[in-house]
C-alpha cells in the first residue's frame, strides 16, 4: 500500500475525528496530519486515543492563517487535503453570522492556495445538503440529487455553498483537483452536546426538558457518521476530480420521532418534551438521494438508523467523562493541560 500524507482539518471535530480514527485503522502506513483551531466545538481529549499512534500529529492553527498553514505544507508535503473544518451550528449562525463567512468561505481560499503552491493530488471538500435549501414535507417522491440548485437557508448554509462554488472555480480556473460531499445529518460517537440527538440523550438522562423547535415535524436524513466517512474515503481515492457526490443515509426521520425513541430506549417518559418557539428560516425536510456515488464508487449506507442510535446511545452512556467535560466547560483547558509549559 502506498504511503500518503493526509491533512484533515477541523479533525477535532465531531466528524474529522472520527474520519481520523478511520483512517488511522483502515490505513496503518498513512500519515494522518490533523489541524484544528480548537474553537468550542473541537476537543482535543476526543482525540486522546489517535495521539498515541507514531503516524498522527496534531497541529493547533486556524485554516484562516495562511501563513501557519503555509509552513504545515511545507513540512509535511501532504498528498491529499481533506477540509472538515468549519462554523456548523445554524442556530450560531443566524445569531452572529460573521464568524460563519470568515472560517466557511475565506478558510478553504487559504486551504486551497497552498494545495496549489504545494502541489496537493487532492483537495477535498466536506459540504452539507443544506446548501439545496429545503423540501416541502406533502412531497416524499422529491430528493436532492448532485444537479440540484442551491437554495440556502441560513448564514451557515450560505457560507457552505460559497465554499463549494470557490471549489469548483479554483478547479477550473487553476485546475486544482478538487471533489466535494454534501452530506445528510451525521449521528454517531463524538457529536458535540449542542446538537439535536447527543442534547437529548443527555437531557433525559438527566431528567430534564428535551425541548422541541415548533411542531417537531421537521424531517431530517439521517447517516451514521462511520458510513460517511467511508463514503470520504472512497472519493479522496477514486478517479472523482472535479465531482460532487451526495452522501445519504435512507434514514429519513421526523425531529419527535427521534426525540420519542430516545427517550423509550432510555426509559424515560415523553412527558419530558418541551415545545419551544421555532427558529428562524427552519427547513422542512432535507432528504438526499444518493445514487451517483452508489452507481459511479459503489458506496451505500449500512446503518440503519434503528441499530446506530441504539449505538450511539449506548456510547453516550459509556462515555460520560467526555461529554461531561464538555458541558462544564472543563474539555477547553485540555489543550492547555496537553501542551502548554510543555
Amino acid at each position: 500500500m502506498d504511503k500518503k500524507t493526509i491533512i484533515v482539518t477541523g479533525g477535532a471535530g465531531f466528524i474529522g475525528s472520527n474520519f481520523v480514527y478511520y483512517m488511522l485503522k483502515k490505513y496503518p502506513s498513512y500519515r494522518i496530519v490533523c489541524l484544528d483551531a480548537l474553537t468550542y466545538a473541537g476537543n482535543l481529549s476526543t482525540l486522546e486515543k489517535a495521539m498515541k499512534n507514531e503516524n498522527f500529529r496534531f497541529v493547533k492553527a486556524d485554516i484562516r492563517d495562511a501563513e501557519a498553514i503555509d509552513n504545515l505544507f511545507t513540512e509535511e508535503k501532504p498528498d491529499i487535503v481533506v477540509n472538515f473544518a468549519a462554523e456548523s451550528h445554524v442556530d450560531r449562525s443566524i445569531a452572529d453570522p460573521q464568524i460563519f463567512l470568515a472560517t466557511n468561505i475565506m478558510g478553504p481560499k487559504v486551504l486551497m492556495d497552498a494545495c496549489l503552491n504545494h502541489g496537493v493530488k487532492r483537495y477535498h471538500q466536506v459540504s452539507t445538503d443544506e446548501v439545496y435549501g429545503d423540501l416541502p414535507l406533502d412531497r416524499p417522491d422529491l430528493f436532492f440529487t448532485e444537479n440540484t440548485n442551491l437554495h440556502t437557508s441560513s448564514p451557515y448554509s450560505a457560507s457552505k455553498a460559497s465554499a463549494d462554488l470557490l471549489t469548483m472555480a479554483y478547479h477550473r480556473t487553476y485546475k486544482l483537483p478538487v471533489s466535494i460531499s454534501r452530506c445528510s445529518n451525521n449521528y454517531g460517537p463524538y457529536h458535540f452536546p449542542e446538537k439535536l440527538i447527543p442534547l437529548m440523550i443527555i437531557n433525559a438522562l438527566h431528567d430534564k426538558p428535551l425541548p422541541v423547535y415548533g411542531d417537531g415535524l421537521n424531517v431530517r436524513d439521517w447517516l451514521y457518521v462511520e458510513d460517511h466517512c467511508k463514503a470520504i474515503d472512497m472519493i479522496i481515492h477514486g478517479d472523482c476530480v472535479g465531482e460532487v457526490y451526495n452522501v445519504g443515509g435512507h434514514n429519513e426521520m421526523a425531529n419527535i420521532d427521534i426525540v420519542k425513541l430516545i427517550l423509550k430506549e432510555l426509559g424515560k417518559p415523553e412527558s419530558l418534551i418541551t415545545f419551544v418557539e421555532d427558529r428562524k428560516g427552519h427547513d422542512r425536510r432535507y432528504a438526499i438521494d444518493p445514487t451517483k456515488i452508489k452507481t459511479q464508487l459503489g458506496w451505500e449506507p449500512e446503518t440503519k438508523f434503528e441499530n446506530g442510535i441504539v449505538k450511539t446511545i449506548k456510547w453516550y452512556l459509556d462515555h460520560k467523562d467526555w461529554w461531561e467535560e464538555i458541558i462544564s466547560g472543563e474539555y477547553q483547558n485540555y489543550y492547555k493541560k496537553m501542551y502548554e509549559g510543555k
